[in-house]
């Protein structure tokens, strides 16, 4: 089983990479972990005769803020045994998510709610995704 766990650096979405911690010994076999972190895409402007910022200095800025991301949630699972692969994507998280999920062939989305439910992305995620998905509390 591959399981994608996105999290975006809350409490909530912590709670889940816990909670899938915790269940882990519920597979088989251990599964597959792809844990991200979806981080918008800035637009950069351009104005003529000035030299703009190159896509390996986005890149490097993507990668560092969603390395802070990702930071806590590596720990707990380094310090749980539990392996995985780590990514950063780059675009609208909800869309970027269940996108990665199928393009990847994951057999579930574990997700952590926020408070309010109500227009978050863990709620565009359920309506988008064909994969099923698993709001841990």
């Amino acid at each position: 089983m591959k399981i994608l766990l996105a999290v975006d650096g809350s409490k909530t979405s912590l709670d889940a990479v816990k909670h899938l911690i915790a269940h882990v010994d519920w597979f088989r076999e251990p599964p597959a972990i792809e844990l991200v972190t979806a981080h918008p895409q800035i637009p950069v402007p351009r104005f003529p005769g000035m030299s703009g910022i190159g896509k390996a200095q986005m890149q490097q800025y993507y990668e560092e803020e969603g390395g802070k991301r990702l930071a806590e949630a590596k720990r707990l699972l380094d310090q749980a045994g539990t392996r995985y692969e780590a990514r950063v994507l780059v675009g609208p998280a909800a869309e970027t998510i269940v996108q990665h999920a199928k393009k990847s062939g994951c057999d579930l989305i574990v997700v952590g709610p926020p408070q309010a439910l109500i227009g978050s992305v863990c709620t565009k995620v359920m309506h988008l995704s064909e994969v099923p998905v698993l709001l841990a509390k």
